[in-house]
């Protein structure tokens, strides 16, 4: 059995930028100024997150953590589009929660979805088949393709399971699960035998049946991040019911009562709403004690006072084990579905700027612009069409450029610095 169980891991995905348009004109023999066919650019590959029914650790992540997915081919003449950017498909198991890692939002949990694309690529330009119009028949320009998504996640497995099996290690959790079900992890008389949750479906009659997680011991000081147990709280935050199995015989010398308070404590303080889900109490391991009953008796007085139901339970010899799966079937029955985490990750809103946000700074007699709105108005300008550079100079116009730049003292036949390229300016 492998030991390289991993549950959370951070990755980066980027999805595919689309391509850009194409400035292209028809050439065709007796067939006179043809006009403009620029095709436009590919759509740019997703990053789609799969479910794969046959994993169950994020091991796959381990060592890759980026992912990017194909650009969008550029647009061709003829009007051919170019060819869309290949998708990444990332497999992970039923029950993985994608979370934004510098919020924390969730942005999809895989329990309630086979697919979903975590980032998408970015839409093809347009060619300049586009831009024709009946004062500007041939345009030597096209839109470049828009960026793919990028996203930093974490990937966080949440077993799904019914019940989970809480309580010291050693208490017998992992021989609970083997025997009840049909599950077969490693047993050992040893702390922390368990290292990473096991799973098995127990069946407690004629269509009744429910998912049981052995979840690895859990000891004081586990929610700070002590042993191995808070790395592995996270998979009981699905479980509908919870089975406290509890070392009655104090065969490790410790105290069943001291170490009941000592784990709810710890679920506690990792998540009160966890620990305020139904609970039953098993004390394991009674066998060992003979005929001394004063152990059990004074654990269930202190149990059932608390108001949990109380099982007495072995096991080894499997006593009691089927009145406390019978139980379990039954508390499920009314209990309400395996929880699914709700979406509540906002993106963040993209600013795209404004002329009236354009840096204009005079150095050296030369006048300088920079901002977003020009980058991008200047990506899909030819400078070395003079058409174009029309369009570029009517843009600047019907947005106030000039005028603010008048403003500031701009002269006639002062130089202008656009996208690292020189003009002289003309009112």
């Amino acid at each position: 059995m492998s030991t390289s169980f991993v549950d959370k891991v951070t990755i980066t995905v980027r999805a595919g930028d689309g391509g850009g348009g194409a400035v292209a004109f028809h050439r065709e023999k007796y067939v006179a100024a043809g006009g403009p066919d620029g095709g436009d650019g590919g759509r740019g590959g997703d990053i789609v997150v799969r479910v794969d029914p046959s994993m169950s650790t994020l091991m796959d992540y381990r060592y890759k953590r980026k992912f990017v997915a194909g650009n969008g081919m550029p647009g061709q003449g003829k009007r051919c589009s170019g060819k869309d950017g290949e998708d990444v498909i990332l497999r992970v198991p039923r029950g993985t929660v994608i979370r934004d890692s510098e919020t924390g939002a969730v942005m999809q949990d895989m329990s309630a979805a086979d697919e979903f694309i975590l980032a998408r690529g970015g839409r093809g330009g347009w060619g300049n088949k586009h831009f024709a119009t009946p004062t500007r028949q041939t345009p030597h320009f096209a839109k470049p393709g828009l960026p793919g998504e990028f996203h930093e996640v974490v990937l966080e497995l949440k077993l799904l399971a019914d019940v989970g099996l809480v309580g010291f290690p050693n208490v017998g959790k992992s021989t609970l699960l083997s025997v009840v079900s049909r599950a077969h992890p490693k047993i050992a008389n040893y702390h922390f035998t368990t290292l990473f949750p096991n799973l098995g479906v127990v069946y407690a009659g004629p269509g009744v049946s429910f998912v049981m997680a052995d979840i690895p011991g859990i000891i004081e000081g586990a929610s700070e991040g002590a042993g191995l147990g808070h790395d592995f709280l996270r998979h009981i935050d699905r479980c509908r019911l919870l089975i406290h199995v509890v070392d009655v015989s104090g065969s490790e010398g410790r105290d069943p009562i001291a170490d009941f308070e000592a784990i709810n404590a710890e679920l506690r303080e990792y998540s009160p709403e966890l620990a305020s889900r139904p609970m039953l109490v098993a004390a394991n391991k009674c066998d060992l004690l003979g005929d001394d009953r004063e152990p059990i008796e004074r654990f269930r007085a202190y149990i059932e006072e608390k108001g949990y139901e109380f099982f007495e339970i072995s096991a080894g010899t499997q006593k009691g084990l089927h009145e406390l799966v019978m139980a379990a079937a039954g508390h499920l029955s009314q209990l309400p579905p395996v929880t699914v985490f709700e979406a509540d990750y906002v993106a963040p809103e993209v600013k795209l700027g404004t002329a009236d946000d354009l840096v204009i700074e005079k150095i050296d007699d030369v006048w300088t612009l920079r901002g977003d709105w020009l980058d991008r108005l200047a990506a899909r300008v030819n400078f070395s069409d003079y058409e174009s550079r029309m369009y570029l100079d009517r843009k600047l116009r019907e947005a106030g450029v000039y005028d603010r730049m008048e403003a500031m003292g701009l002269e006639d036949g002062d130089t202008i610095s656009i996208a690292e390229l020189f003009f002289e300016y003309l009112s």
